[in-house]
């Protein structure tokens, strides 16, 4: 099954190992075959990982683009152990990206991994209400 992806002007994807960068006008792909494809909108940088949570989601970003997924399976697996340590209610989260990286649905856990990014965005929360101090992310 083919996927039809539309572009605005300047916007970019990752298809495989290449980033594809629109022209200056809106665009309509048509993609077959299979390659991982993420889209600008979605990729996480090294810089924008400035949580435990984000930083799952870039290992998780690193597998799903891979060739070689399972070298990113050591560091994926010590953090989430530190962060389930940490916050034990974050194991319903954990365990469904977990099946979805152990079943081969890279892009599955991908977005359940925004799930947990949103989750620990309300943890963050609460805590900087309940101490008084401001957490910036």
């Amino acid at each position: 099954m083919a996927l039809k992806v539309e572009l605005k002007p300047g916007e970019k994807f990752i298809l495989g190992d290449s980033v594809i960068v629109n022209d200056d006008q809106r665009t309509r792909l048509t993609i077959e075959g299979e390659a991982p494809i993420l889209r600008e909108k979605d990729v996480m940088t090294v810089e924008a990982a400035d949580t435990p949570c984000k930083k799952i989601y870039l290992l998780v970003q690193l597998m799903y683009l891979s060739r070689e997924p399972a070298r990113h399976h050591k560091m994926y697996f010590d953090l989430v152990n530190d962060v389930v340590k940490a916050a034990p209610s974050t194991l319903g989260f954990i365990d469904d990206i977990n099946n979805h990286i152990l079943t081969g649905s890279l892009y599955k856990a991908l977005k359940a991994t925004k799930g947990l990014i949103e989750y620990e965005g309300t943890l963050l929360g609460h805590a900087s209400r309940s101490s008084g101090v401001r957490v910036d992310r």
